[in-house]
């Protein structure tokens, strides 16, 4: 119950009026009057009514303290029984907080983001954006049900700004062990072709520190490529040169132990991009022609080739007799190009070249073996292929993908794609290729051509190869069997494509991934996993997918363009995950590489009782009955010491439900007590 007053009348004209009675009655009661303390008591009365007290009586209802339960869901929490365990202890206690009229819960589930750059467990998060609408009179404390793995542990209690304690209960047995391995340095980038140091190591955890020798499977893009021996708990050096330009998925693998927590963490990955050195081209044009420079000109434009190009521009049937050293021209050094340094070329460039002596005839054996040992040949054909004195009379035909007919066809043709072609990622999205006739211009000569193997992805005049693809031993060759490619670089009829097919050409001849015919791609972004079947055939079978769990799961490939067939499928497992279709294999890693999440999983009371006894809570383990939780005690402070038990704070607060307001002088009370001094001061008058 609360007094206020209500008056009839401004306390402006109400206080003057109090003021001349107290007059009035300390003058009566100076001079001895008679009757003075009655008509004090009158005065009083009146006064008292023009004041008009009010008793207003507040209806309240005592509020109940929130007790904050945050839930670890994260991946750590899945393994063994840890989920069996955490619920249990959710509903025993909820229930035994359901006994106190005082408290209500509030549970939390803390999930770790598969999706984020670095998933991990963020329990301190989870609690503030639980509780951003609890005054914090009312936070009774907060319990943290996890394994005690949590990676957002402040420094200090107070930088939490919260005002109650914070207690831990730890799912998980006392004598947990995990075996994990962890990449320790890697680097991101690392040229092709060149070592790359990756330091990495084994650890037991809650096992003997003694060091015990294991075996580590070591994966590049999924293939085996080594077993390394080392000691657990020691950092291991393993050196890799990259096999590729791009993204390389390098992997550590270990055989797990008996008993041990999960084998998520036996597996590590790191991801190097593979960069190319800068490329070493050989151009080698027969003579002077217009289309030597749109092959210079493409090859210089780029800032990764250094392009050692020869002009033939004097044969040996021109000697004249003039003196060596009074030409200015090059000698060409043949040996040095095509027996000493022939392998540090990764693309060799025949730009109309014919066989008149220049090349003695073992050379070009040393080019045959040089591709089929892995190199590359473009043979950039015009007439003299043709020719009696043509390449393709010497020991380099066996590496060549089509014989020459003798015949040369001189007419106006647009070139078109053959069936596999549009099947061909060389060939395939080449812009203007779609309409008929093909939205590009004209060329003018086709060398014919027979016995041709490989995928003839481009036709020219009536039909005949134009672009030949093929695989010699462990190298590619590609011919092209035309000189008029130029006409597009000079825009001839509206030009044509000729950077783009010039560049996916050179790109194939060196094993560039993006444009094998026959490959498996996966790619993952967060937990969106997407796959690309790429095929010269007309269709494919389903792809299957080998989750970081050892599940599989068969996923149907839908057409996307011609020879290209894709599906995506969101995982809810982050690792390591292989695809395979047909004899295909690639691999991608879910989710984040090296994720604190999966860094260490053995439950540990270790991170979170610090920061709990520091607000006067307490850190327990607890298993899948509910005896051994603590018992609760309601506290008016969250700093006293409760023992064993989980102190909870009780909160003083109360929710108004309404007011009832009473006049103490109005209504008969206050007429009867103003009739009855008047009347005293009446009858004492009148004796």
């Amino acid at each position: 119950m609360s007094l206020a007053f209500d008056p009839f009348l401004p306390f402006a004209l109400l206080v003057p009026l109090a003021c001349v009675a107290l007059l009035l009655v300390g003058w009566a009661l100076l001079r001895r009057v008679r009757g003075a303390a009655l008509r004090a008591l009158a005065l009083t009365a009146i006064l008292l009514a023009l004041a008009n007290p009010v008793a207003n009586f507040e209806d309240r209802e005592p509020v109940r303290s929130v007790v904050a339960i945050v839930v670890d869901r994260s991946p750590s929490q899945t393994s063994a029984d840890r989920t069996a365990r955490t619920d249990a202890a959710l509903k025993a206690l909820s229930e035994r907080i359901a006994r106190y009229p005082a408290f209500e819960t509030r549970v939390i589930e803390a999930q770790s983001d598969a999706d984020a750059q670095s998933p991990s467990t963020r329990l301190f998060d989870a609690l503030a954006s639980g509780i951003r609408d609890v005054p914090s009179s009312r936070l009774a404390g907060a319990v943290m049900i996890t394994d005690g793995q949590i990676h957002d542990v402040p420094g200090s209690f107070s930088a939490l700004g919260l005002d109650a304690p914070l207690h831990g209960l730890i799912v998980g047995d006392e004598g947990e062990i995990d075996r994990r391995v962890d990449v320790v340095r890697s680097p991101r980038f690392g040229i092709v072709g060149e070592d790359q140091e990756i330091v990495y190591r084994v650890s037991d955890d809650g096992a003997a520190a003694a060091a015990t020798p294991v075996d580590v499977a070591v994966r590049v893009n999924g293939k085996l490529i080594s077993t390394e021996t080392t000691a657990t708990g020691e950092e291991a050096s393993f050196y890799l040169k990259l096999p590729r330009g791009g993204e390389n998925i390098l992997e550590f693998a270990v055989d797990g132990i008996a008993g041990e927590v999960t084998p998520a963490n036996n597996r590590a990955v790191t991801l190097i991009e593979g960069i190319r050195e800068n490329l070493r081209v050989l151009l080698v044009s027969g003579a002077p022609h217009a289309g030597e420079r749109a092959w210079r000109n493409l090859l210089k434009s780029d800032a990764s080739v250094d392009l050692v190009h020869f002009t033939i521009l004097r044969p040996p049937e021109k000697q004249d007799g003039t003196p060596i050293s009074e030409l200015s021209l090059i000698a060409f050094p043949t040996r040095e190009l095509f027996i000493e340094k022939i392998d540090e070329f990764d693309l060799i460039i025949f730009d109309r070249y014919q066989n008149r002596g220049v090349l003695p005839v073992l050379y070009y054996d040393y080019i045959a073996r040089y591709v089929e040992d892995g190199g590359a040949l473009l043979v950039a054909a015009g007439p003299e292929y043709a020719g009696l004195e043509s390449i393709a009379e010497t020991p380099l035909a066996p590496a060549l993908p089509a014989m020459p007919t003798g015949a040369v066809t001189a007419a106006g043709y647009y070139p078109r794609l053959s069936d596999e072609g549009k099947r061909h990622p060389v060939t395939r999205t080449l812009p203007g290729a779609a309409s008929e006739p093909p939205a590009w211009g004209r060329w003018f000569r086709t060398v014919g051509v027979h016995d041709t193997i490989g995928d003839a992805v481009m036709r020219g005049a009536d039909a005949e190869p134009l672009l030949v693809l093929n695989r010699y031993g462990e190298g590619r060759v590609a011919m092209l069997l035309s000189d008029h490619g130029w006409l597009w670089a000079r825009g001839f009829e509206g030009g044509g494509p000729h950077v783009a097919l010039y560049r996916r050409i050179a790109h194939w001849l060196m094993k560039e991934p993006s444009l094998e015919e026959e490959a498996l791609r996966a790619t993952a972004n967060g937990r969106r996993l997407v796959i690309e079947r790429q095929t010269m055939s007309d269709s494919t079978g389903t792809a299957t997918i080998t989750l970081p769990s050892g599940e599989t799961r068969d996923i149907e490939l839908e057409p996307a363009d011609a020879g290209l067939f894709r599906a995506e499928i969101t995982l809810d497992q982050p690792g390591l995950v292989e695809v395979t279709s047909d004899e295909l294999q690639a691999v991608a890693h879910v989710g984040a590489v090296d994720a604190p999440e999966f860094r260490a999983t053995v439950s540990t009371a270790d991170v979170l009782s610090p920061i709990s006894a520091e607000s006067g809570g307490l850190t327990r383990r607890v298993n899948a009955t509910a005896s051994d939780l603590p018992q609760i005690l309601p506290t008016r402070s969250s700093r006293i010491d409760t023992g064993e038990r989980m102190g909870l704070r009780a909160s003083n607060e109360s929710v108004l439900k309404g007011v009832r307001s009473v006049p103490l002088f109005g209504g008969l009370l206050g007429l009867a007590l103003m009739i009855l001094a008047l009347g005293a001061t009446w009858f004492r008058e009148g004796r």
